[in-house]
């Protein structure tokens, strides 16, 4: 593959890898110290690193089954700073060593960019973002499908007085991060399922400006309680702990979104819907091993096993009556029976 020289010099490069890795933790699956026929996989995951039932989490056990089912062998990389990943991503570009190598998040698209441009040979793919370079294939889930059912869900419940908090109206609510048309997926597909349960739903929309701001997040959700909403979505990343700290002080029911949060206030998050990072890391190793790679954006939705709906770790019983509901809906849109919009 076509070295990087021209970018940064040799001895430089060295030196910046050797700082850059001293602050990344790395963990080989099998000794491999050049490519053989057991397909070969690196992995970088974002800053925030393993731990917490993170994105980070998910994508690490899609790699372990792979590893498992289909036999290859993978390198992990924790950088402790974005700039580091750029480093990483040269470094295992440059050995040779990889038949695919994984790049985890948003945060790494330009770096990656930057890399696979320079080495066209090495094939990439990237979780849960997008490129346009050939030798990247990007996945992402549809969100919207995953939150269609979580405002279907929303709205069943309500219609059954599924739990003694729940008011005799037709509103709901949706809490966003920032007003994106990423974010307005999860918007889109949530009050889309809400309508398909009840015509006359009101679905309450706001922002919080941010991914970062549970204050913010749980005024909204305080508002919208007072103009009647007592299930809350929300689509904030850390923002939605204030969504969640509302509904405990408020006492009313919220959804949780990307990973199973279930847990963190089991009382007060009804469900989670999924973002399957797992599936998306599955795949893309699979088209390694299938010799079916290409570098293209795959949409993974619920046929694919990409979104979906847990009540797993809630302590709030969803009837049986709304489960089979639910099943219903999830087999119309995989059938195709249900078109759900991704845009507002």
């Amino acid at each position: 593959m076509k070295k990087r020289s021209k970018h940064l010099p040799a001895f430089l490069l060295t030196a910046a890898l050797a700082a850059g890795l001293a602050g990344c933790s790395s963990s080989r699956s099998g000794e491999t110290s050049s490519k053989s026929d057991t397909p070969h996989i690196g992995i970088i995951f974002t800053q925030a690193g393993l731990g917490g039932n993170s994105f980070n989490d998910l994508a690490l056990d899609g790699v372990r089954r792979a590893a498992d089912e289909l036999g290859v062998t993978f390198d992990q990389v924790e950088p402790k700073s974005v700039a580091d990943e750029e480093i990483i991503q040269d470094e295992m570009a440059s050995s040779g060593e990889y038949d695919l190598i994984i790049c985890v998040g948003d945060e790494q698209v330009d770096a990656l960019n930057n890399v696979a441009s320079v080495y066209t040979e090495q094939r990439f793919a990237l979780l849960d973002a997008t490129s346009e370079l050939p030798n990247v294939a990007s996945y992402s889930c549809k969100a919207q499908e995953g939150s269609f059912l979580a405002g279907a869900l929303a709205v069943l419940a309500k219609k059954e007085q599924m739990d003694a908090r729940l008011l005799d109206n037709h509103t709901v609510g949706f809490i966003g991060g920032v007003d994106n048309p990423l974010i307005n997926q999860f918007a889109a597909g949530y009050r889309a399922g809400a309508v398909y349960a009840d015509p006359d739903v009101t679905v309450l929309m706001d922002y919080a400006g941010g991914f970062n701001d549970p204050t913010t997040a749980k005024t909204i959700a305080n508002t919208f309680y007072e103009k009647g909403a007592d299930v809350i979505f929300h689509a904030s990343g850390a923002s939605g702990m204030g969504v969640f700290q509302a509904a405990e002080e408020k006492n009313f029911i919220s959804i949780g979104v990307n990973l199973n949060q279930n847990s963190i206030a089991p009382d007060y998050i009804m469900a989670s819907m999924l973002k399957k990072l797992d599936t998306c890391a599955y795949h893309a190793i699979a088209s390694i091993v299938d010799d079916t790679y290409t570098g293209e954006n795959q949409l993974l939705g619920i046929s694919d096993g990409g979104v979906g709906i847990t009540v797993e770790g809630s302590n709030i019983e969803v009837s049986d009556s709304v489960a089979q509901r639910l099943e219903e809906i999830r087999e119309a849109i995989v059938n195709g029976e249900i078109e759900v919009p991704s845009e507002l």
